[in-house]
This record gives C-alpha cells, structure tokens and sequence, in this order.
C-alpha cells in the first residue's frame, strides 16, 4: 500500500477521531496505553522532542507538559489542523506539521528523544522509519514507542467472555501473517452503542510485524533496546473501565525503548 493510500485512509477518520477521542471514549489509550507509557518515559524536561504520528495532538501535549520542547507531525492534514487549533487555545510551545515519517524532513542530530504513540505499527517501511529516527537523534538519545502487541494481537484476535460478558481467555491466530495494508475496521469501545450506529467505522491499514521482526528492525537500524512494557490495568482500573478488562489476561499494547549509542573515543 502506497503512502498516499494510507494518508487518504486516515485523513478520513481524523474528524471521528479527534471528536470522540476528545470525548473521552478512548478508554484502552487513556486508562493504559498513555499512563503506562508516560511513567516508562524518561525525564524529558528541557530536551528537544519530536512526535511520529501525532494525530490530534493529545499525547504530544501530554509529553510538553513534562516540559519537553516537543515537534510534532502527522500524515492526515486534518489532525494536524485540530493539533494546530488547541495550541493556539492553550500553547504549550509545539510545532505541527504534515510529514510523512519515511522521509523525516528533518537534519541529523537534532533531537534528544522520540516518541511514537501507537503509530509505527500503522506504517509500511517501519525500517524505513526506524533508520530515519536513528538518523535525526543526538548520540544518546532515545526512541520510546507503543505498539499494539505483535503476539497477543497478531491479525486474528478474539476476547472470549463468560456467561456474565466478563473477559476470560484471549483466542489468537495469524501471527505470522505479516500483512501490507489490510484495513481493519473498528470504533472506539467506550462509545456508547445509540451513538456507535450512527458512525462510520474508522478505516485503519494495518502493517503487522512478528515480534522478530520488530526486534530486528531496531538492532539493525543502530539502536540499542534498553526497557520493554506490557501495560495492563490495575485492578481499580479495570473495576472502573470494563472494558479494557482484557489487558489483564494478555497485553494488548507493547511499549519498547531504544537508545541511539554514544560513539566510543578511542585514545
């Protein structure tokens, strides 16, 4: 699948997305994915960030206000538009802009850190990327991203649930089906069934990648892997938000750090 075929698929969920994302209604991101991922990041006060695949910008700020310099991009226009609008509500000192992330418009070296929340995997030529990310970051720095998880949400996933609907075994299938593109078509799980009839599901092309594959890409772009999460909710967590009630069974999300290594002196 081409990049403007990506771009096209995901400029058309912006608007869906930004609105009840915005809402609230994304309970996986809000309640786990985002938490977990922020309480693995490393202090970024004062460092110059950069953001793949921001969309509309929620955790980009989350990351500026650990007072990070943050620089943020996305492939869809309209996230970016509605990234660039709440700034101006409430600056927070970020740039957006519209990039695609296989040809980083950006010169070696000049950043301390990335981040990419739950983007990578939406991307054909994650290599690609990775040595993109490796290029542009500062010997020392560091690349933090999530992933929906390659082994417990390969192509095929189902949650199976008991007679009270409560979660209890995870079925998976296709884990080596390394697919290019394939759409998956779903809607955030916290939206209310009267609201959810009356959307459109969002069109999402999915790039699976086996978790060697993922391994391989980062050690062979240069980077060095230094922390591995596999977030799950808390029971309160789970108690409060049902639905993300199946992260205690197996993670649905894999969060990875990698760090770009500081060249030895030799004397």
């Amino acid at each position: 699948m081409k990049n403007t075929e990506v771009a096209a698929h995901w400029q058309s969920n912006a608007e869906t997305w930004t609105v009840y994302s915005r809402a609230g209604y994304d309970k996986y991101r809000d309640a786990v994915n985002t938490p977990a991922f922020l309480a693995m990041l490393p202090s970024v006060e004062g460092l110059a960030g950069l953001d793949i695949g921001c969309g509309e910008g929620a955790n980009t700020r989350a990351v500026a206000e650990l007072g990070a310099r943050m620089t943020g991009f996305d492939i869809a226009p309209a996230f970016i538009h509605h990234a660039q609008e709440l700034e101006m509500q409430a600056p927070l000192g970020i740039q957006y802009s519209v990039c695609n992330a296989e040809a980083l418009p950006f010169p070696d070296a000049s950043f301390d850190f990335v981040t990419a929340f739950m983007s990578l995997m939406d991307m054909a030529n994650q290599g690609e990327v990775l040595a993109g990310v490796h290029r542009i970051l500062k010997p020392g720095g560091f690349l933090q991203f999530s992933i929906l998880h390659p082994c417990f949400v390969p192509p095929t996933r189902r949650t199976i649930r008991d007679e009270n609907g409560e979660a209890v075994a995870i079925e998976i299938a296709d884990y080596f089906d390394e697919t290019d593109g394939r759409i998956d078509r779903w809607m955030f799980s916290g939206i209310p069934d009267v609201v959810r009839a009356g959307l459109t599901p969002f069109s999402v092309p999915r790039f699976h990648r086996t978790l060697t594959s993922w391994v391989s890409m980062i050690l062979g772009c240069g980077l060095t892997i230094e922390a591995v999460g596999e977030p799950m909710a808390s029971p309160e967590v789970a108690l409060a938000e049902p639905v993300v009630a199946d992260t205690r069974i197996a993670p649905l999300f894999l969060h990875i750090r990698a760090r770009k290594p500081i060249p030895k002196v030799f004397e």
